[in-house]
């Protein structure tokens, strides 16, 4: 994948303090979409998505908190079962 290539990344969170994790919150509500609790869907190239990672790191405690990303493959597969947190016409690629 090049550094302008935009893929879809996993992002999940445990966030130890409630400042903190309002903070993680709308950070990564300006750059992606909400899928479950602590779960977010970011498109985004390898630069915007380092760039996203290293301000996330400047608001969380390493020692506390816990952040994930996970670039998804472009053929992955999925299944999604249950009442989901999304309006039913926002389409997912």
């Amino acid at each position: 994948m090049s550094t302008h290539e935009i893929a879809s990344w996993l992002v999940t969170y445990d966030i130890a303090n409630k400042r903190r994790l309002v903070r993680v919150f709308k950070c990564l509500k300006r750059e992606g979409i909400p899928l479950q609790y602590s779960v977010f869907m970011v498109e985004a190239t390898n630069a915007k998505m380092g760039a996203l990672i290293a301000k996330i790191a400047t608001i969380i405690n390493a020692k506390e908190d816990d952040v994930r990303s996970y670039r998804l493959p472009q053929k992955g597969w999925n299944v999604t079962m249950g009442r989901s947190i999304l309006p039913d016409d926002i389409w997912m690629s």
